[in-house]
C-alpha cells in the first residue's frame, strides 16, 4: 500500500464533502496527536485572504497542532464576514479537538470575492472531526479535498534516518493555475515526526521553499492564498535538532527539500491547459540567488512559453529573457542547451550560434518533458526551476473560470 501523511507518527486526517463544491470533497483536516513545531510561508501578494492573516498570527510562536482547509471559496476580499468565517473555522475545530484555538491553522482555496459559506464549513468541521483516522485512505481523501482546478491529487512520502531513529515525512499540495509563488492558488502541507526546534524549522523551511515552491511557474500570477506549512511533532523521539551544526541537520534539510521539490513538480505537471513540463537549469552562475532570479525571468516569459508550445527552437527568446532579468549579464560567455529530458542540443556556444540539426531539435521539442540549460561560465553556483508552456487551452479555460 502506498504510504502518505497518515504514516507519520501521531498524524490523523480526513477529507469530506460539505456541499461548498457540488461534486468533490471540499474540506480537509490534519491533526497531530501532540503539539508540533510549526513553520509557514505565505503569499507576498498585497491582497491577502482572511485565513492567511489568521494563520500568520497563530504560527508566530512556532507551534501548531491542527490544520483545516476548505476548497471552493478562497475567503479573499470578503471583508468582516470573511474574517469571522476564518475565525469560526479555527474556533470550531479547536472546540471539537479540545485544543487551544491558537494551535489551529486555517487555509482556503477557490474563487476570490464570493461570500464565505461559514455555516456549511463549520457544520462540516463538527461532523467530520470524529472521522479522523490514520488509515491511508484518509490521507488520500485529505489530498483530494483541497483541490480546485487540479486534475489529480498531489501526495508524497519519505522515510529516512536521524539519530538512529526512523523519520517519516509526508506531504500534500494543490495547485494548477495562478502559479508563480513568491513566498498560485498554491497550498502545501508537510508533516513529519522528527524533533526539531521551531526556530531551526523556520529557517530550514524558508530555504527549502526558496529552492522549490518559489522556483515554479505556470502563468506568472501569485495568489491571495499561497501557503506552505510544515509541522514536526517530535514523536520519532530523536535528539532534538537545535542547530545547523548538528550532524543530522543536513539529512533533514535534504529530505525536506526533496519532499517540497516533489510536490512543487507535481503542481507544474498539472498546470492548467499545459502540454509541456519544462525544467530550467542554470550552472556556473555568480551566485545561487542570481541563478534563481534569471530562471524565474526566463520561465515566466510568455514568448518562451509559446515557443515551447509550438515546438519552435527559437532560442533567441531565452537569451533575450535572460538579459531582461535585471542582472549584469554577458551573453557572449553563455552556452545554451535546448531539448528534452532524453537529449540536450547545444544551440549557442560562447554567444555564437552553434551548428545543429534544426529538424532533429524540433523533433525533440515534441516531447512532453523539455529541458533548457544555460551554462553562464561565470561562477560556481547553480539552480533549477520548473514551468509549463502557454497553450490555447489555458486561455480558453481561464476566460470562463467563474461561469
Amino acid at each position: 500500500m502506498i504510504k502518505n501523511i497518515t504514516n507519520v507518527r501521531g498524524i490523523t486526517c480526513w477529507g469530506a464533502h460539505t456541499g461548498v463544491k457540488s461534486m468533490r470533497r471540499d474540506l480537509a483536516i490534519i491533526f497531530s496527536k501532540e503539539p508540533a513545531s510549526a513553520a509557514a510561508a505565505f503569499t507576498q501578494n498585497q491582497v491577502v485572504a482572511a485565513p492567511v492573516l489568521l494563520s500568520k498570527r497563530h504560527v508566530a510562536d512556532g507551534k501548531a497542532q491542527a490544520i483545516v482547509i476548505n476548497a471552493g471559496n478562497a475567503n479573499a476580499a470578503t471583508g468582516e464576514q470573511g474574517r469571522k468565517g476564518a475565525e469560526a473555522m479555527a474556533q470550531s475545530l479547536a472546540e471539537e479537538l479540545g485544543i487551544d484555538k491558537e494551535l489551529v491553522l486555517v487555509a482556503s482555496t477557490g474563487i476570490i470575492g464570493e461570500p464565505f459559506p461559514t455555516e456549511d464549513i463549520v457544520n462540516g468541521i463538527r461532523e467530520n472531526v470524529k472521522k479522523l483516522t490514520n488509515k491511508s485512505t484518509a490521507g488520500t481523501f485529505a489530498a483530494n479535498a483541497i483541490l480546485t482546478t487540479d486534475t489529480f491529487a498531489k501526495e508524497g512520502f519519505i522515510e529516512f534516518e536521524v539519530d538512529g531513529r526512523e523519520i517519516n515525512m509526508g506531504g500534500i499540495a494543490k495547485g494548477s493555475g495562478m502559479i508563480h509563488p513568491n513566498m498560485a492558488t498554491m497550498l502545501a502541507f508537510v508533516v513529519t515526526d522528527i524533533a526539531i526546534e521551531p526556530s531551526l524549522l523556520k529557517e530550514v523551511m524558508k530555504e527549502a521553499v526558496d529552492k522549490t515552491f518559489n522556483m515554479i511557474t505556470v502563468d506568472g500570477d501569485t495568489s491571495t492564498n499561497d501557503m506552505v506549512v510544515v509541522l514536526a511533532n517530535g514523536l520519532a523521539q530523536n535528539d532534538v535538532l537545535k542547530s545547523k551544526k548538528d550532524p543530522d541537520y543536513r539529512v533533514f534539510k535534504e529530505n525536506l527539500e526533496n519532499m517540497m521539490a516533489h510536490l512543487a513538480q507535481q503542481i507544474v505537471l498539472d498546470g492548467e491547459g499545459a502540454s509541456k513540463y519544462i525544467q530550467y537549469e542554470i550552472v556556473n552562475a555568480p551566485s545561487e540567488e542570481y541563478a534563481r532570479t534569471m530562471i524565474r525571468k526566463i520561465s515566466d516569459s510568455t514568448l518562451v512559453k509559446t515557443a515551447m508550445y509550438g515546438r519552435d527552437p527559437n532560442w533567441g527568446r531565452i537569451i533575450s529573457a535572460a538579459g531582461n532579468a535585471g542582472l549584469p549579464y554577458n551573453y557572449e560567455e553563455t552556452d545554451l542547451y535546448l531539448g528534452s529530458d532524453k537529449q540536450l542540443v547545444l544551440v549557442l556556444e560562447k554567444g555564437v550560434p552553434a551548428k545543429y540539426d534544426r529538424n532533429f531539435l524540433k523533433k525533440l521539442l515534441r516531447e512532453s518533458h523539455l529541458n533548457i540549460k544555460l551554462d553562464l561560465n561565470n561562477g560556481k553556483s547553480s539552480s533549477m526551476g520548473w514551468g509549463t508552456d502557454m497553450t490555447t487551452d489555458y486561455v480558453l479555460f481561464n476566460s470562463v473560470y467563474t461561469t
